[in-house]
């Protein structure tokens, strides 16, 4: 329950409110802790917002497929109501929680395998993105408003196409909407904090400004869309599962991840092993690398 002094920020800057509630949330919730550690898994989270009724949101159900849902899907579906019934004007609040450097460290080491404190970022850490899912919309809801986190709702479905594995809602999708970043030829999403992170995202009926979108495409941030550079990704790759020619290959990704790496589940106790070093020792595992170079350059 907020007091008197936060209810009147949330009312007259509730933009502003949501940011600081998630970086305090981030800050300060024992679940953002490895067990047995008092380091946090995440860093601090980039946070942006999207338009419901973005177009974007409509292509995606061709670029990824037709079940992906649509915001105002999303939330009717979890309240279950109808669409009509929802306001022309809704939006989506989208986070970017930056693994801490010291995971990455220890992952940048690796060649074959994930590092064991990596793999334990994947498990815990998508545990905390849920309590913060959990947490966004307490706040939301506790303010009168209809709020859900799509990815921890019965309709949110995994599946896979000729292409691989897929679900009805991207949380990187999700991020490209709100302005977060871009993609890269791993697949993976490229923003300002780099690619080595987690995403999160809450739909809601209150209306909040959309973030700008900057990037000049939804390539931008990778060098090699860039300039044809780079490319430490598919070196990186233990898979090989990522060439220039065809990107990621999302079967021999799953096929590694779900084959290759099954024994750690028990090594490692956890339930998902997570990979991650085409996200480590790349140039893009912290920052953006084509805004950095372009920066280098004009010094």
């Amino acid at each position: 329950m907020l007091n008197d002094s936060e209810q009147r920020y949330f009312q007259f800057e509730p933009r502003e409110f949501i940011i600081e509630a998630i970086r305090a949330f981030t800050r300060t919730s024992p679940e953002n802790r490895l067990p047995g550690s008092d380091e946090p898994i995440f860093d601090g989270p980039l946070v942006g917002f999207a338009a419901g009724d973005d177009p974007l949101f409509t292509e995606y159900r061709q670029i990824i497929s037709p079940g992906h849902l649509t915001p105002h899907q999303a939330l009717a579906a979890a309240y279950e109501i109808s669409q009509e019934e929802l306001p022309d004007k809704i939006s989506v609040i989208s986070w970017i929680l930056p693994i801490s450097s010291a995971t990455r460290q220890a992952n940048r080491h690796e060649t074959k395998a994930p590092a064991r404190v990596w793999s334990k970022t994947r498990w815990y850490g998508e545990h905390f993105n849920d309590a913060l899912r959990e947490y966004v919309v307490r706040l939301l809801t506790g303010m009168g408003y209809r709020a859900t986190a799509p990815v921890t709702q019965p309709f949110f479905k995994l599946g896979s196409d000729e292409r691989g594995k897929l679900s009805n809602w991207s949380e990187r999708h999700i991020a490209y909407a709100a302005g977060l970043g871009t993609f890269s030829l791993s697949d993976g999403f490229i923003t300002p904090r780099g690619i080595a992170h987690r995403c999160g995202s809450v739909v809601t009926d209150l209306v909040l400004p959309p973030s700008s979108r900057t990037a000049a495409n939804f390539q931008a941030n990778c060098l090699y869309y860039a300039d044809g550079s780079c490319q430490e990704c598919v070196k990186r790759c233990p898979a090989a599962a990522i060439t220039p020619q065809d990107g990621h290959d999302k079967i021999k990704c799953s096929q590694y991840l779900y084959g290759d790496l099954e024994p750690l589940i028990r090594e490692y106790q956890v339930e998902v092993v997570g990979c991650g070093l085409c996200q480590t020792k790349v140039p893009c595992e912290a920052t953006n690398p084509v805004r950095q170079k372009q920066e280098t350059a004009s010094d």
